[in-house]
Formats: C-alpha cells, structure tokens, sequence
C-alpha cells in the first residue's frame, strides 16, 4: 500500500538527515525523489491529519511517497527517532488524494535550498 511521509522541521539540514534516516535505519523504500514543500504547506497537511491546532511552526519542509505500508512506517518511526517530525499520511486521510495530485508538479529537495553558504 501506498503512503506519504511529510517531513517537517527547522531547518533542511535536519529534513535531510532525516530522508536518509528513514531509508537507512527506518528501511522504507521510497516510491521516487523527495520533494519539496513549503513549510505553511506542510503545517496545513499536519493540521487536516491531526485535526487539531498547531503549537510550532515548521521553517523547513519536504514530501515523499513511500512504498511501505503505512502501520509499518508508523512502526519503525517510533524506533528510530529522527530529528524532524514525521506525519504519514495514508488512504485513510482526507489529504491524501491531493498529495497524489501534488507530488509530481513539485519540484525534487534539496538540502542546500534556503541554506547559507
């Protein structure tokens, strides 16, 4: 089953290192490149899939799609603690039609985008 992992956090050092987190010690395969979003984007996907408010803002956000089972995903998020927050986003989740829309007009992440040099 097809799901999508929302990665937000305060900078896109800390979204990076968390992409290779999931893949390296979370062993989620992923469907195609990261994508990046804008944090407001972001903050608006995690709003409709906890529907509650809000207490921090993100400053640095990406998407992408993944190949794992969802409850699986849940799962090895819980033992490898990355130092983003990560929301998967299923079938089940009102958002998730539109990501599917979304993915592909998207431009690919980057970690050096908004990052001084």
């Amino acid at each position: 089953m097809k799901s999508f992992a929302v990665i937000r956090a305060d900078s896109t050092i800390k979204v990076h290192t968390t992409l290779l987190d999931l893949r390296r010690y979370g062993r989620m395969v992923f469907s195609g490149p990261p994508k990046s979003i804008s944090p407001d984007y972001a903050d608006e996907i995690l709003g409709k899939v906890m529907k509650c408010p809000l207490r921090n803002k993100c400053y640095a956000a990406a998407l992408v799609s993944l190949n794992t089972n969802p409850g699986v995903a849940i799962g090895k998020l819980t033992k490898i603690h990355p130092p983003a927050h990560v929301v998967i986003v299923s079938s089940q989740h009102e958002v998730f039609e539109e990501l599917g829309r979304n993915i592909n007009i998207l431009p690919e992440f980057s970690h050096r985008d908004n990052e001084m040099l």
